[in-house]
């Protein structure tokens, strides 16, 4: 039997197992950070300022001060991107005075810090961004080819990449994990309890979307090798 068999239109009920699960557990975890965002967005914070200026003052405490700070389009599309040296913050959040909008604001500010101190898995994460964008962008097109040339050296090449995809992945969470404590430590310092619980609820929902992630690409991966792992010879 060739190794392929069962690829395409013979798709087996584990790559369908995978597939619903990751429907399942990417829409659950979407949801929650959405309700749980929404909620917040809704009481006001007691630090003062607003999601831009908290994030700015904790950039300074946190000896980030070079760090600028501007708005981006849309919903929860806040990130800090080193390449300028930005935090891009979703105009709510740069603008309002909510937990939610503090608590974000002020995630994306531990990444600017992150990166200032020289966080060990932070410098190892952006290492990887260049072959992982590579990795991302192919592993699809080499196992199509591997698959329908019948050449399980290009299959196994495509396995090899999704594996950096998914390592990727797995370094992302502590990175966010920490960004998402040391927002949780400044506004526990400097804000109110309130700050401290809403924040520490909002940036909760936002790391189980990675964790989520992390989940589904891992049981891909398992999926490829049990599927396609021992076939070289077949």
């Amino acid at each position: 039997m060739p190794f392929y068999y069962g690829f395409g239109y013979g798709m087996d009920m584990g790559y369908l197992m995978v597939a619903l699960f990751a429907l399942i557990i990417g829409g659950a975890a979407q949801a929650y950070i959405r309700s749980t965002y929404n909620k917040w967005s809704k009481v006001r914070a007691g630090i003062p300022g607003t999601g831009a200026d908290v994030a700015r003052a904790m950039l300074e405490q946190g000896g980030a001060e070079g760090v600028g700070i501007t708005r981006t389009p849309g919903s929860l599309t806040d990130h800090y991107d080193p390449r300028d040296n930005r935090l891009h913050l979703s105009d709510d959040n740069y603008r309002g005075a909510s937990v939610a909008s503090v608590a974000v604001a002020c995630h994306e500010a531990g990444h600017a810090i992150q990166a200032a101190q020289g966080y060990g898995f932070y410098r190892l994460r952006t290492a990887l961004v260049p072959v992982v964008n590579i990795a991302q962008q192919g592993w699809v097109v080499v196992l199509l080819m591997g698959v329908f040339l019948n050449m399980f050296g290009l299959v196994k090449l495509a396995i090899a990449l999704f594996a950096i995809a998914v390592a990727f992945q797995l370094v992302t969470l502590p990175v966010e994990i920490d960004a998402s404590r040391r927002a949780v430590a400044y506004l526990s310092a400097y804000g109110s309890g309130l700050d401290e619980k809403g924040a520490r609820s909002v940036l909760t929902a936002a790391a189980l979307t990675y964790v989520a992630a992390a989940l589904t690409s891992i049981m891909q991966l398992l999926y490829l090798l049990g599927r396609y792992g021992s076939r070289g010879d077949e």
